[in-house]
């Protein structure tokens, strides 16, 4: 209901109370909207005399409907004669800039994606469809190109469809412009239109929305808003609905209508097939043995599959050497490491602990006492104990010189929570996601 042509629409109907049934017929017959972006209108006129009528004249009643529309101030931008085409190809150019490799086409498909990838392609073609998979939710551990299929699909959608409002987002961007939102007390309408005015919602790593009372119920009321139009909703995520134990029941069931996909780290097979598409690519024809060699000794994802071939690239360019199995080892010999080699460091830790819970590091370091801040802060603590190799002497120091029983009685408080609280042992979950995602 809320494409760019239908809003145009109601523009129109709402100047009606303004301007006579001649003059609209007159002047905006045969003009025709582009684009509705987020703070911007873009119409088309084919003639430049009426183009130049309406600037000068009707202007101000086309901002005065969308203002009645939307609460929020809108640019209009007119295109005239011979306008519309440039635009159009400088629009393809600018959607999802630094994206454009990310298509169907480019993706490597195989026996451990090609469920995932037939079921977002179906979407792409036909988005919205009434019998279709609506929503689309993919979930896989990272790096195994769940956001590279969100890509494709805005991507199919937006060249079959340029009037689509299309909105790619994370999942932590949605959360954060909620609470910028609460806290500036801005009208949360505008945030709501942008959102439940979208023709296809791409939503990133939907998982972190779990735990956080505020956000899940905006997007409650956002997925029931399009789901209700027939808009396409498609989800990314590392977990299915069901396994995520802080998210909203009434939210884990709407995520399960449509048809939720998994997506497994690529088999042998695909790898080989990944790495030699990636190596073409980059200009490189690896011989058969190096193919093989990567390919049995790089196995966790794509993402590190893609710095594998990189790093050979590099390599080959600043050093002149030959690529055979013997350069691609002392090349990526690094990669080959056990994952207990790569240790975070505490300040990251803390700082992704406190996007979590949404407090500053300063305070989770500081002496507060509140009962959040508190939590947050041994939290903090037993990732810290957990995930590197500073002792609770160390620990302490880095917590703004916290005695080493603080520290104990912190571990010992996590640790029991843990055993005993799904909830918590989730919130562990999440953490460690979010800062293994740090080192890919």
């Amino acid at each position: 209901m809320h494409s760019a042509p239908e809003i145009w629409k109601r523009v129109l109907s709402l100047m009606e109370a303004d301007l006579t049934a001649t003059t609209l017929n007159t002047w905006f017959d045969d003009a025709e909207v582009i684009s509705l972006e987020e703070d911007r209108l873009v119409l088309y006129t084919p003639s430049d005399f009426k183009k130049d009528i309406i600037l000068s004249r009707y202007l101000p009643n086309i901002q005065k409907a969308l203002k009645e529309l939307f609460s929020a101030d809108f640019q209009i931008q007119l295109l005239g004669e011979g306008e519309k085409d440039a635009l159009a190809q400088g629009k393809v150019e600018g959607f999802l800039p630094g994206t454009e490799e990310y298509t169907f086409d480019k993706f490597v498909v195989g026996s451990s994606n090609k469920f995932a990838f037939a079921a977002a392609k179906a979407v792409a073609e036909a988005p919205g469809k009434p019998d279709g998979y609506n929503p689309l939710f993919i979930y896989g551990e990272s790096g195994l190109g769940k956001t590279h299929l969100l890509y494709a699909i805005a991507h199919t959608i937006h060249e079959a469809h340029p009037e689509f409002h299309i909105v790619y987002i994370k999942s932590e961007q949605f959360v954060n412009e909620l609470v910028a939102n609460l806290r500036q007390q801005k009208d949360m309408q505008e945030f709501r239109d942008k959102y439940r005015f979208a023709d296809v919602l791409l939503m990133d790593d939907v998982q972190f929305i779990a735990g956080k009372g505020s956000s899940q119920e905006e997007m409650f009321h956002t997925f029931n808003s399009l789901y209700e139009q027939g808009k396409q909703i498609v989800f990314t995520a590392d977990r299915p609905p069901k396994e995520m134990q802080r998210l909203d029941d009434r939210l884990k069931t709407r995520f399960e209508w449509g048809l939720p996909v998994d997506i497994q780290p690529p088999d042998y097979e695909t790898r080989v097939a990944i790495i030699k598409n990636k190596a073409i690519r980059r200009g490189m024809n690896l011989p058969d043995p190096v193919l093989r060699y990567i390919a049995e000794n790089i196995t966790a994802n794509v993402r590190q599959i893609e710095g594998t071939v990189n790093k050979i690239l590099a390599f080959q360019e600043l050093m002149g050497a030959q690529v055979d199995t013997d350069t691609v080892t002392r090349a990526v010999r690094d990669m080959f490491k056990d994952k207990s080699e790569f240790l975070p460091s505490a300040d990251v830790i803390i700082e992704e602990v406190g996007k979590f819970y949404n407090i500053s590091v300063s305070d989770i370091k500081g002496q507060a006492r509140t009962k959040e801040i508190v939590l947050a802060r041994q939290v903090a603590m037993y990732e810290t104990r957990r995930l590197t190799n500073l002792s609770m002497p160390e620990i302490g120091q880095v917590f703004g010189g916290k005695d080493h029983t603080t520290v104990m009685h912190s571990l010992r408080r996590v640790e029991t929570l843990v055993k005993t609280s799904p909830e918590m042992s989730e919130i562990i979950k999440d953490i460690n996601t979010n800062i293994n995602a740090r080192y890919e």
